[in-house]
């Protein structure tokens, strides 16, 4: 990889994943831990880019405001780059689905025969894909994500509904 394209790969991504603990709030161990795994995998791999914006990198807060999910979008020193307001009610159904499929897998795991096992992750997966679809398409002309880092906010997005 050149120069260049590191520098542009720096500058387009996220450093920081942070969740508002007041409108967030903690949930049980096991939620946390997956969140954890969710931020942690989110930084680990993606591109962010606020539209417009001459470059980052960049640090998320996601927090609740009036049932929406805000995308604070800062710089790494504070400074403020945008704030998103995201409607979570378009992601409502597949939220749900993809819980009862999550289910229906792990309980496939226990008792079915590795091909229903693998007939319901395809399903699993086609909702996954269908949420980070859905979540691109809304931050579209916001926030440029590519279809991986949507796939892992969406997965942050759906930790962040799980009750445990």
């Amino acid at each position: 990889m050149n120069d260049t394209h590191r520098a542009e790969d720096e500058s387009n991504r996220l450093i920081e994943v942070t969740l508002d603990p007041d409108t967030i709030g903690a949930g049980n161990r096991d939620i946390e831990h997956e969140r954890q795994v969710a931020i942690y995998d989110l930084l680990e791999d993606n591109r962010f880019a606020p539209v417009d914006h001459e470059g980052g990198p960049y640090c998320l807060k996601l927090l609740l405001a009036n049932e929406r999910l805000v995308f604070d979008v800062r710089r790494p020193d504070g400074s403020p780059v945008v704030a998103h307001y995201l409607s979570l009610t378009p992601f409502r159904r597949i939220v749900k689905d993809y819980f009862m499929m999550c289910e229906s897998y792990h309980h496939a795991i226990r008792t079915q025969t590795p091909s229903q096992i693998e007939a319901i992750d395809v399903g699993r997966r086609g909702l996954h894909n269908e949420g980070s679809e859905l979540l691109t398409a809304r931050l579209k002309d916001k926030i440029e994500i590519d279809f991986d880092t949507a796939r892992r906010l969406f997965t942050l997005i759906t930790v962040l509904h799980w009750r445990g």
